[in-house]
């Protein structure tokens, strides 16, 4: 069915808390999807899309859950990596996806924090950028007030925060200020379950478990070993002191000591840096250090079994269909200036916010790829070891079950561990990008954290 936009809908929204703001939606004409933005600060505007799953399944007992999904970086697009490479209904090609989420949920996605993808600020005001997760969180929060407070249908609809890489580090922190706005009587929804795949929640135990990892895995020498551990203890010193951002710019010079060492992709240690099939590569191979390296191996990576060309795809085709994209908004893979505004709290642990969900009886899953580096298991096992939480030791002392795909028990695609309401998913075969390597087993998961009635 051709899509054309619906009427440009303005609406008014006023809270005691915070200024009125100012909504601009759209969608298709049979209402599967909708989209717009939401100025969530005087010049920013943040963009969504939301879209109505065709496998909904209508069960009292079961509502049919909605997915807000958050891409890392920080500075990566959801509304283009996630969606198109990940788990929309349509590949980076345009075809339709046998995996896609909307199999277990309503899928919303947000380029967030403003800078990213579509989201933009007014006279392109770096100043408005914002400078850490919770200011991030915050306008999150006004952008959900806008589209819950006055939906029934979505208030009623159980809502989880996905999340991947340095997005875990924003669901954790938009998990309690969620939790705060519904305390405080001021959002209207139901969030069940906060979901961090892959994410970058402790720093410091990531870089520390780099360098073993990989001298175990035989891609690296004692010499890289003692070099990368030496940096390793100077970001502890650092962020010991407070010293934020100088913790950032030691880890980028850490990054560039493993991958001279090791020549490791970050995302997957089985490949050579830059060459994971998996993401096939773009022919520029810039080595930068620190954030500037990370940034441009996420915006040269083009996350498809086929070659895509993202930026030609969002600035061409799903430009035309959005229509109210403005002019002046150029939408990129990741947005640099995005990173380095938040270059003071990349470093920053966000550990005592998953132990304040749990403690509050929310559902908090893990998901980890095997063969990541970045955010590594080994990482996450150290991370998980300092939770507070009051289940911890019981959690830490259950077996792992296996996970299968479908009915195929001959071949283990993970395990799984869980006490109460706390989850741990150890993804086999996958790197960083678990729903785009491992899209089997990935859907499955969802629909176990979901409860899905599909």
């Amino acid at each position: 069915m051709e899509k054309h936009l619906l009427p440009f809908i303005f609406l008014l929204i006023s809270s005691r808390f915070l200024h009125e703001c100012l909504a601009l939606a759209a969608g298709t004409d049979d209402g599967s999807e909708q989209w717009g933005y939401v100025e969530v600060r005087p010049k920013v505007h943040l963009f969504w899309w939301l879209y109505k799953s065709p496998y909904r399944v209508e069960d009292p007992s079961k509502p049919w859950p909605t997915l807000l999904w958050l891409q890392g970086g920080p500075g990566a697009s959801g509304v283009g990596l996630g969606n198109f490479i990940e788990m929309g209904p349509l590949d980076g090609n345009l075809q339709p996806r046998n995996s896609t989420w909307l199999k277990k949920a309503d899928l919303l996605f947000v380029d967030s924090p403003v800078g990213t993808g579509f989201s933009y600020v007014d006279g392109d005001d770096r100043n408005l950028f914002v400078r850490t997760d919770e200011e991030a969180a915050a306008d999150l929060i006004t952008l959900l007030k806008v589209l819950f407070n006055g939906n029934e249908t979505l208030q009623k609809s159980p809502f989880y925060i996905f999340a991947e890489s340095y997005g875990g580090k924003f669901a954790a922190t938009l998990g309690v200020s969620t939790l705060g706005a519904i305390e405080a009587g001021e959002l209207k929804l139901h969030l069940e379950g906060v979901a961090l795949g892959n994410s970058w929640i402790s720093p410091e135990d990531f870089v520390f478990s780099w360098a073993p990892l990989l001298k175990d895995l035989s891609r690296m020498d004692d010499k890289g070993l003692n070099e990368s551990n030496s940096l390793a203890l100077q970001i502890r010193q650092q962020l010991a002191a407070g010293k934020y951002e100088n913790a950032t710019t030691t880890w980028g010079e850490l990054e560039y000591v493993i991958v001279y060492h090791s020549n490791v992709d970050f995302y997957n240690f089985l490949f050579d840096d830059g060459n994971d099939p998996i993401f096939s590569t773009a022919a520029e191979k810039s080595k930068g250090l620190g954030m500037d390296k990370y940034a441009k191996h996420l915006i040269t990576k083009k996350f498809s079994a086929q070659p895509v060309d993202l930026d030609k795809l969002m600035n061409g085709p799903i430009r035309k269909k959005l229509k109210i994209i403005p002019e002046n908004v150029t939408w990129a893979e990741l947005h640099y200036s995005v990173s380095s505004a938040m270059s003071g709290d990349i470093m920053k642990p966000r550990i005592s916010e998953v132990d304040e969900l749990l403690a509050k009886g929310i559902n908090v899953t893990i998901y980890n790829g095997q063969l990541d580096v970045i955010c590594s298991t080994k990482g996450v096992e150290a991370w998980i070891k300092k939770l507070k939480w009051d289940g911890l030791k019981d959690f830490l002392s259950i077996e792992h079950s296996p996970l299968y795909c479908g009915s195929d028990d001959s071949i283990t695609k993970g395990f799984v561990s869980s006490y109460k309401n706390f989850f741990f998913y150890k993804i086999l075969g996958s790197g960083h990008f678990v729903p785009a390597e491992q899209p089997c087993v990935s859907l499955q998961m969802v629909g176990n954290i979901t409860r899905s009635p599909n």
